[in-house]
C-alpha cells in the first residue's frame, strides 16, 4: 500500500473493526481500513491458516481462537493495528502478518487499561526512546509501510516534538487522535493540535477524533481535513454508527447499513457476540425497540438473521458453505473404516432425508447399547474455529468412533460418529429402506408393527462377536 493524500479511513476499534465491518466500509467508499487493536503476546503464538471453505486466511491462537481474520478483497486496504511495548515481539507478529495486509500500525493512543497496563496504548507516550526503538525495528524488519497512531501530549510545543521523532524513523504516516489521553469522545477535538503537527512534518498525517460534532455525514470530511490541516481523516464512531459515512451519495437508512453488514457477518461466519455488538452500535437509541430486543435476545446468527428477516439468506449461504466444506473434505471418499490412532473413522455424514421423521442414528445406537447391555453412547464434540464446525467421538464399550468429515452443527456431528459406530459394527443405523429392526424405542416409533423380538436379536451381532471378529481381522478396515 503506499500511503497517500486524501485518504478516508476506518479508525482501529476494539470489537467493532472486524472483517464484516471493515469490508462494509469499503463497499461505501472508505479507501483504507485498520483492524481493530490486537495484542503481541497473543498474536505472536498464532498459527497462519488458509481457510478453504471461508475463502479467507485466518490467524489461530492456540486455544483455536481466531485473532485475525481477512480475505483477499481487503488485501492491499487493510492495516494491521497491533498493541505493543516490545520491538521484537512487534517485528515477529509484522511479519507473520506481513503478506496479508497492505500496512502494519503501532497503536500509541489508547487510553484504556487493557492497553496501557503492560506499557503499551497511551502509555507509550511517555516513553518516546520505546517508541523509536519500536517503529525502527519495524521499518527496517519489514517489507509495507509502517505507521501509528497517537493522542496529543499536554502541550503543542511536546506534540509536534514527539511526532517530529516519530518521522525520523521512516514511518510512512502518523495519525493524529486530537485529545489528551485523559480526555474521552464527549470532549471537543482539538483540531489546532493537529494542525500544527501537519505543519511541522513531511509525512502525511491523519486527522482523528471529529465524530462528536464535527463529521455526521461524508460532506463534513472535508471539512475536518481542512480544519486540521491534514492530509487524510480517519473516522471511528461515525462510521460505527452507520458506516455509509464513507459514501459520498449520502447517508443510507440505518436499517439498510445493518442488513448488509449482517450479510457479511452471515457471509464471513462472524462470532455472533461480536455481530450482535457492532447491531446494537448501530441501534444506538433504538437498541430497546422490538428489533433491538430481539437482536440482544439472539444466541446465534441464524437468530440473528430471523430478526432482519434475512433467513433465505442464511440458509443459502450455509448450504453454499457446506459444499465448500465437502469439497475440501474429500466428500467423495469411499466410506470404509480407517484407524486414526485408537479411533476408527469412516468419511461419512448425517443427511437427515434418509431417515424417518423422528428417527436417529444415535438413538438406534442407544437402543441397541441398552439391548447388549452396555453403558450408554458416551460423545465428545468439538469446534473448530476457523469456520465453526464440529467433529464428534462417541465411545462404545470402550472403543472411540468418528466421522472424519466435519458438521456444521453438534447435533450432526454426533449423529455421523454413531453411524460410524453402527457401519462398523454391522449394527443397523435406521436409514429408509432398512426394514424393520426393532432397535427404534416404542415411544418414537407411534404405532409401526414390531417385527418379531426374538427373531431380530437373532440376527443383530452381540457386541463381543463383532469387536472379536474386528480385532482378528487387523482392524476395521477389514470388517
Amino acid at each position: 500500500m503506499t500511503v497517500n493524500y486524501n485518504v478516508t479511513a476506518l479508525a482501529p476499534m476494539v470489537r467493532v473493526g472486524t472483517l464484516p465491518m471493515r469490508l462494509l466500509a469499503l463497499d461505501y467508499g472508505a479507501d483504507v481500513v485498520y483492524c481493530e487493536e490486537l495484542i503481541d503476546l497473543k498474536m505472536v503464538q498464532c498459527q497462519r491458516v488458509v481457510n478453504d471453505v471461508l475463502q479467507t486466511v485466518d490467524f489461530v491462537a492456540p486455544d483455536d481462537r481466531v485473532m485475525f481474520r481477512t480475505c483477499e478483497r481487503e488485501k492491499d486496504r487493510v492495516v494491521f493495528q497491533m498493541g505493543t511495548a516490545d520491538p521484537d515481539r512487534a517485528l515477529a507478529v509484522a511479519r507473520l502478518v506481513e503478506k496479508d495486509v497492505a500496512a502494519v500500525d503501532v497503536n500509541m493512543g489508547c487510553p484504556k487499561e487493557y492497553s496501557t497496563k503492560g506499557g503499551m496504548g497511551a502509555a507509550l507516550l511517555s516513553d518516546p526512546e520505546k517508541i523509536e526503538a519500536i517503529l525502527k525495528k519495524l521499518v527496517t524488519g519489514v517489507s509495507i509501510p509502517v505507521t501509528c497512531k497517537i493522542r496529543i501530549l499536554p502541550s503543542l510545543q511536546e506534540t509536534v516534538s514527539l511526532v517530529q521523532r516519530i518521522e525520523k524513523t521512516g514511518v510512512a504516516a502518523v495519525a493524529v487522535h486530537g485529545r489528551f489521553k485523559e480526555e474521552r469522545p464527549r470532549h471537543p477535538v482539538h483540531c489546532d493540535y493537529i494542525q500544527a503537527v501537519a505543519r511541522a512534518v513531511s509525512i502525511p498525517v491523519i486527522a482523528n477524533g471529529g465524530s462528536l460534532d464535527l463529521v455526521k455525514t461524508n460532506a463534513d470530511v472535508a471539512e475536518f481535513r481542512a480544519a486540521c490541516g491534514a492530509s487524510s481523516v480517519m473516522l471511528a464512531r461515525a462510521a460505527m454508527w452507520n458506516a455509509s459515512v464513507f459514501s459520498s451519495r449520502g447517508p443510507l437508512p440505518v436499517e439498510t447499513v445493518m442488513e448488509d453488514y449482517l450479510r457479511y457477518a452471515i457471509r464471513y461466519d462472524n462470532n455472533a457476540f461480536n455481530t450482535k455488538y457492532c447491531l446494537c452500535q448501530m441501534l444506538r437509541d433504538k437498541v430497546e425497540s422490538v428489533l433491538g430486543k430481539q437482536v440482544q435476545a439472539a444466541q446465534t446468527n441464524a437468530e440473528i438473521s430471523e430478526a432482519y428477516g434475512l433467513q433465505a439468506f442464511y440458509q443459502q449461504t450455509q448450504d453454499e458453505l457446506q459444499a465448500r466444506r465437502d469439497a475440501s473434505q474429500g466428500g467423495g471418499q469411499p466410506e470404509r473404516p480407517v484407524m486414526d490412532g485408537d479411533v476408527t473413522t469412516m468419511a461419512v455424514r448425517f443427511e437427515r432425508r434418509e431417515y424417518p421423521p423422528q428417527i436417529t442414528p444415535k438413538m438406534f445406537l442407544l437402543e441397541w447399547s441398552r439391548k447388549e447391555k452396555l453403558e450408554q453412547p458416551q460423545y465428545d464434540t468439538v469446534q473448530r474455529s476457523q469456520d465453526r464446525s464440529f467433529q464428534s467421538t462417541v465411545t462404545v464399550a470402550g472403543r472411540k468412533y468418528r466421522s472424519s468429515l466435519w458438521e456444521k452443527s453438534k447435533k450432526f456431528a454426533e449423529q455421523a460418529s454413531a453411524i460410524v459406530c453402527l457401519r462398523t459394527l454391522g449394527v443397523p443405523e435406521g436409514r429408509i429402506g432398512e426394514g424393520e429392526s426393532g432397535l427404534v424405542c416404542k415411544r418414537k416409533r407411534e404405532g409401526r408393527a414390531d417385527g418379531p423380538a426374538g427373531a431380530d436379536r437373532r440376527k443383530r451381532p452381540h457386541v463381543a462377536s463383532v469387536l472379536e471378529e474386528t480385532q482378528s481381522n487387523g482392524g476395521p478396515g477389514a470388517v
